[in-house]
């Protein structure tokens, strides 16, 4: 049947061997249209070899890659000459393609409806010609009632298909139905549109959860459910399904539709700048028309995320579009509406009904779900942030000058966050009124506190005003305030040089009773801060001094005298804080943290708990310092507790990243990945998202790999890696960014990337003194380039990873990259005896070690394992390497070598005694079947008793183990003294 067995120089086929190998390889190539240009060439090569099957499996594997790429409107004319084929000549189909045949038959009908040219009469002709074959064939009515389904529920015909749907499921499962994961995609999908989003999950669970997948699953369901997760409030399963998903349909042109799920996620979810992103990944879906249906979905959502960014004021931002010439978001948006709703009614003018634009338009008209759903990947707010501080309250009507003053007032003597707006709502609305010095005294002084440095001149301007008003003390204090604001600009010595006149004139006032404590605590605490100001720039036993002196003189003054003032209440509590300040300083740790604490009750017990949070993220790292991480936890979490709405975004992110450190030193993984995740937000809100936001996504990977949650880790790892800098964040971080990478990449079969990834920490760490790390890397992506097939790749990096762990010491490294490369060596053309020699070094090196070894107990019964492993392996190598054409001599001897390997193993484990017993067993069990391949049944049934005796007796003496591994071991025993016995009787 197959000619010559290969291709010619031309890439043609020669032979149907051929064929089928190039089918195959072309099937493991990307999607897209290079691989359907392919499968033509190869359809014209099949046509060439005169062979019917040939013919039939090359217009299969067309018809394949045309089903799952942009090109699907190319299937029907391939099918049509299939059909045409099985009704000429069915003898010409093996079993396969004749299943095959009747399995496309569902692709066919329902891809019918994704094609608006093809009219519904056809489709319905060719759902009652499936429905007859089906039937000929013997076949279950399970896919043609699935098939009727599809195509009411297109049409809107919700009887018909709520009837079609109960049939769909009534009806067997035969080998035509869809596979469960698809089955149940669909099945999900009906219940969500018919708003029954909870039941849709249900059925989607065992998808999402791995029980049932296929090509394109759960990668469906991942997209299709994180918008009814939205509507649900189920947030986090929302952002994990969407980490999850785009990972997985990010590089499959066929998923069009899915992708535009993810779209309409970010545009829903307060995520427009991903959602950009997500459209800059792929312009060719702005174009492709193979596939009208899934060129709907994505317009339709194109349109939803510029609607939404015109919302925003971001009309006139330039957008990916369409090639050919630059967009912004409102022409982009026009233009992506007038291109869903004209493809819409192609659709509704084939069906007759108005079905496809009315959901068309539902869809483009949705509102988003949530403000903004932090993904823990890199974001750029698209708006500004919201103002987090609570605006002043607005009554009804507009208050008149004197209750704003009031207001004012009482804000401003309660140290409120909005005293500052308040005074600047009085000064508007005093325009033209004649004000008394008094309340023009207060507008000017918090008018300069709110300019920082430009601020100085109204300072003074305030302080006239107070004198003018009868306050002298008050407008000491003003000019007070406005030396601290030159200190804070780098003038202390100036600073104090006027503050200590001040000093005087308030003490010599209030002396004589002409000022009060408020007024005269203002001067000192304004005092004392320029003094601590000059402490941060010379920490001198003076300096110290001095500072500390004028700190307690506060205290003193006010101590015992604060009463219900709440200014006075907060001058203890400054001054405690600094005192702590200066503790921590002269390396007094206890001593701080305690006031720093006392400094934080002070602040909330008079109801001003924002102006704790400074101290308490302090008091956190000292007692992390002292070694209580539990204080450390209770601080920061008061900390956010009591920073509220007027922490601003930075100290926000600070926080939640140092709680995320300490909770999950506790082993707390998901709650420190929820801090994690919301420090990456706020440092992305407050600007930082390059260099806090990277050192937060470094963290939040972290956590969901230890959960196990790989691929939402790759996605963040991923989005951090760009921003990680060994000058900014240490290339520590980097180092380990790059390793958990590797580690998520390799548990998601993404073997060739993850070698990548850990040889890029390999280079890095190659630099660093201590190379265990080096080691470590080298040896991890030697196991990743094995596992992608690239052996010579991986015995390199084995090589390097063993010369390592010689100069490291580190025996039981070596040993395990030599054993590696053994088994490489093994696959590897004529490489027996390469295997043999580098697992013969495997044992030197461990008889070596352990006559060297001077350990202790435990290190000493590590070696000794090490060195029955090895045995077993090369027991289990040289069984192995017998080639399939070997002579029954050579074939013999070989067998006894790898059982002789086997049985040292076997007594090595014994010297371990109960520790090595599995090990043991399992290397008995192995012994047991060489023997019998050896044609010596009574050794083998003697290795049988052996492993029975070990997990309890064969005559019920002793306690029999009963874990999984015993009851593996004793039925693999049992299935085999049977057979012996048998062989023996």
């Amino acid at each position: 049947m197959s000619g010559s067995d290969g291709m010619d120089g031309n890439h043609g086929v020669t032979g149907f061997d051929a064929l089928r190998r190039a089918m195959a390889e072309n099937a493991e190539e990307p999607e897209g249209p290079a691989r359907n240009a392919r499968a033509e060439q190869l359809l014209a090569e099949a046509e060439k070899l005169n062979i019917p099957l040939a013919v039939i499996e090359a217009l299969g594997h067309q018809l394949k890659v045309y089903n799952y790429s942009s090109e699907k409107a190319k299937m029907f004319v391939p099918f049509a000459r299939l059909l045409r084929m099985w009704d000429e000549r069915p003898e010409d189909f093996d079993e396969y393609e004749a299943h095959s045949l009747h399995w496309v038959f569902k692709w066919m009908t329902t891809g019918m409806l994704d094609q608006p040219h093809i009219p519904l009469a056809a489709m319905e002709k060719w759902l009652g010609e499936m429905e007859h074959r089906y039937r000929l064939a013997g076949h279950s009515e399970r896919a043609v009632r699935s098939a009727e389904y599809s195509v009411a529920a297109h049409v809107g015909d919700l009887a018909r298909a709520e009837r079609a749907y109960a049939a769909w499921l009534a009806a067997d499962r035969d080998a035509m139905a869809d596979c469960h994961a698809c089955e149940l995609h669909e099945q999900g999908w009906w219940q969500s549109q018919r708003g029954r989003d909870e039941e849709a999950l249900e059925l989607w669970a065992p998808v999402l959860e791995g029980e049932f997948t296929c090509a394109h699953e759960p990668h469906a369901v991942l997209a299709s459910s994180l918008t009814p997760l939205l509507r649900l409030g189920r947030l986090d399963e929302a952002r994990a399904n969407h980490l999850r998903g785009f990972r997985l349909v990010r590089s499959m042109e066929s998923m069009r539709s899915a992708y535009a799920d993810h779209v309409e996620f970010c545009a829903l979810s307060g995520n427009e700048a991903r959602g950009l992103e997500l459209l800059a990944e792929r312009p060719a879906y702005f174009t492709d028309d193979g596939h009208p249906r899934s060129r709907l979905d994505f317009t339709a959502v194109v349109a939803l995320l510029m609607d939404r960014l015109t919302e925003l004021g971001l009309g006139d931002r330039p957008v990916p579009g369409p090639a050919g010439r630059s967009w912004t978001a409102a022409e982009l948006a026009a233009h992506a509406r007038a291109e869903a709703l004209a493809l819409a009614a192609r659709f509704d003018e084939r069906n007759g009904t108005a079905h496809v634009s009315e959901r068309a338009r539902a869809r483009m008209a949705q509102r988003p779900l949530v403000e903004r759903l932090p993904l823990g990947v890199r974001a750029v707010r698209t708006a500004a942030a919201a103002v987090v501080a609570p605006p002043v309250p607005v009554a009804d009507q507009e208050p008149g000058l004197p209750a704003l003053i009031a207001e004012a007032r009482r804000l401003s003597d309660t140290l409120q966050p909005n005293a500052v707006e308040a005074w600047a709502a009085v000064a508007r609305a005093a325009r033209g009124v004649e004000l008394d010095p008094r309340d023009r005294a207060e507008i000017a002084d918090h008018e300069a506190m709110d300019l920082g440095p430009e601020g100085t001149e109204l300072f003074e301007r305030a302080a006239a005003l107070y004198t003018e008003a009868g306050d002298p003390g008050e407008s000491l204090a003003a000019r007070a305030r406005a030396a601290y604001i030159r200190a804070l600009a780098g003038e202390v010595d100036e600073a104090l040089t006027v503050v200590a006149g001040l000093y005087d004139e308030v003490l010599a006032l209030y002396s004589v009773d002409d000022t009060g404590v408020r007024q005269t605590a203002s001067v000192l605490m304004s005092r004392a801060r320029i003094l601590m100001r000059r402490v941060h720039e010379a920490e001198e036993d003076a300096v110290l001094s001095e500072a500390e002196q004028a700190v307690r003189e506060v205290l003193a003054l006010v101590e015992g005298r604060t009463g219900d003032d709440v200014r006075l209440a907060a001058r203890v509590a400054e001054a405690q804080a600094m005192l702590a300040e200066l503790a921590s300083r002269v390396g007094d740790v206890e001593a701080a943290a305690e006031l720093f604490t006392w400094a934080a009750a002070g602040f909330v017990e008079v109801g001003l708990p924002w102006f704790a949070v400074e101290y308490e993220a302090r008091l956190a790292g000292l007692l992390h310092h002292l070694g209580d991480p539990a204080g450390s936890e209770r601080a920061l979490r008061a900390a956010l507790e009591h920073g509220g709405p007027q922490l601003e975004a930075i100290g926000r992110a600070q926080l939640h990243l140092q709680l995320a450190e300490v909770v999950g030193g506790r082993g707390l993984d998901e709650e420190a990945a929820e801090h994690a995740l919301e420090a990456a937000h706020w440092a992305d809100e407050a600007g930082e998202g390059p260099t806090l936001g990277a050192l937060a996504r470094h963290q939040l990977g972290g956590f969901l790999l230890r959960q196990g949650r790989w691929a939402e880790a790759a996605e963040v790892l991923e989005s951090a890696l760009p921003d990680l800098s060994a000058e900014t964040h240490g290339d520590g971080a980097v180092v380990q960014t790059q390793w958990w990478l590797g580690d998520c990449l390799s548990e998601l079969g993404e073997h060739r990337e993850a070698a990548e990834r850990r040889l890029q920490a390999a280079e890095i760490a190659r630099h660093w003194p201590e190379q265990h790390d080096h080691a470590t890397l080298a040896h991890l992506a030697a196991e990743s380039l094995g596992a992608a097939g690239l052996p010579a790749e991986a015995d390199r990096a084995y090589a390097r990873a063993g010369g390592l762990w010689r100069d490291l010491g580190n025996v039981h490294g070596l040993i395990r990259s030599l054993r590696a490369r053994a088994w490489l060596a093994l696959r590897a053309e004529d490489g027996a005896d390469a295997a043999r020699e580098l697992m013969t070094e495997a044992v030197r090196e461990c008889e070596a070690a352990l006559g060297e070894t001077q350990a202790e107990e435990e290190a000493w019964q590590r070696l000794v394992g090490e060195l029955g492993h090895t045995h077993r392996q090369f027991g289990d190598l040289l069984a192995r390497s017998v080639p399939e054409d070997a002579e029954d001599d050579s074939i013999r001897a070989v067998l006894e070598e790898s059982l002789a390997q086997v049985v040292e193993a076997i007594v090595v484990f014994a010297s371990l005694g109960d520790d090595a017993l599995d090990a043991r067993t399992g290397a008995e069990l192995a012994a047991g079947w060489l023997a019998a391949d050896l044609s010596r049944p009574a050794e083998a049934a003697a290795r049988a008793r052996a492993v029975l005796d070990a997990y309890g007796g064969t005559d019920g003496s002793g306690e029999a183990r009963d874990d999984e591994t015993a009851r593996t071991r004793r039925a693999e025993a049992e299935q085999m003294l049977g057979l012996m016995e048998e062989q023996e009787s």
